[in-house]
């Protein structure tokens, strides 16, 4: 049986998907109906699913997780498949989204009005991109070193936010347009990555377009209806189910 693992963050992991992977983390939110669970159920492989929510690159390269050991030393050599969801963490990109949905009064709050302030700051947003595209280079190359003879996909993010123009209430347009900045910049950077370290990359942003988070048939969720996961319910501004079966297939048109 051929070997797959499944590096990455909560774009990954799917949390509030049910059911919950087996054995998993109580904190990973990691879903039996992600992607990767999907992929593996499809060709029959053996799947080692290391994907945490809240994980950076770092925590792919070299720092734990909640007692976790760096993900990346989950490949032994073995693989025949690793798929890679990481980056948006490192750039803040849903914590801006979801300090953007919160109530303007929010922003005046001792402590927490400084880190929104911080998030919906462009340049300081420029300046966490322009660092992530080492690190997520740095993933792909020790990726490589570490499973040799396998295929290495990076997956990039679904689409969150609708194109400029229609309404993503109850972010300002303001904020928006900063979030579909991150996002762009991210996909670009995600496919430099790859292409800088021989990986394969997985568009999922691009063939997600379609279906934002505000559309009629999303395949992510917004922040509007709760702020909080709920038991049961996919996570604010993540993927759900319908948006893990797209993944899936697309990472089987690949393969």
């Amino acid at each position: 049986m051929k070997r797959y693992v499944a590096l990455g963050s909560s774009m990954a992991a799917g949390p509030g998907i049910g059911p919950r992977a087996a054995g998993a983390p109580r904190w990973s939110g990691r879903s039996a109906r992600n992607y990767a669970h999907l992929v593996a159920e499809r060709f029959d492989f053996e799947l080692t699913d290391v994907t945490f929510s809240g994980a950076t690159t770092a925590h792919l390269l070299a720092d734990r997780q909640h007692a976790a050991p760096p993900q990346i030393t989950t490949l032994d050599g073995s693989e025949s498949l690793v798929t890679v969801t990481i980056g948006g963490n490192d750039v803040g990109y849903v914590p801006l989204l979801m300090a953007a949905a919160l109530p303007r009064g929010a922003r005046r709050l001792p402590l927490l009005g400084g880190r929104i302030s911080e998030l919906l700051n462009g340049d300081v947003r420029d300046r966490v991109l322009a660092e992530v595209s080492h690190s997520l280079a740095a993933v792909g190359r020790e990726a490589r070193r570490r499973a040799p003879h396998a295929r290495i996909f990076f997956v990039d993010y679904l689409t969150l936010l609708p194109p400029e123009g229609i309404a993503a209430q109850p972010l300002s347009e303001e904020d928006a347009d900063l979030g579909r900045r991150v996002a762009s910049t991210l996909e670009k950077l995600t496919a430099d990555a790859a292409a800088q370290t021989g990986c394969e990359i997985i568009r999922a942003g691009a063939a997600s377009r379609d279906h934002h988070a505000w559309s009629a048939e999303p395949w992510t969720t917004t922040p509007a209806k709760y702020v909080v996961p709920l038991p049961g319910r996919p996570a604010p501004l993540h993927p759900n189910a319908a948006g893990m079966r797209a993944v899936a297939e697309l990472i089987a048109a690949q393969l």
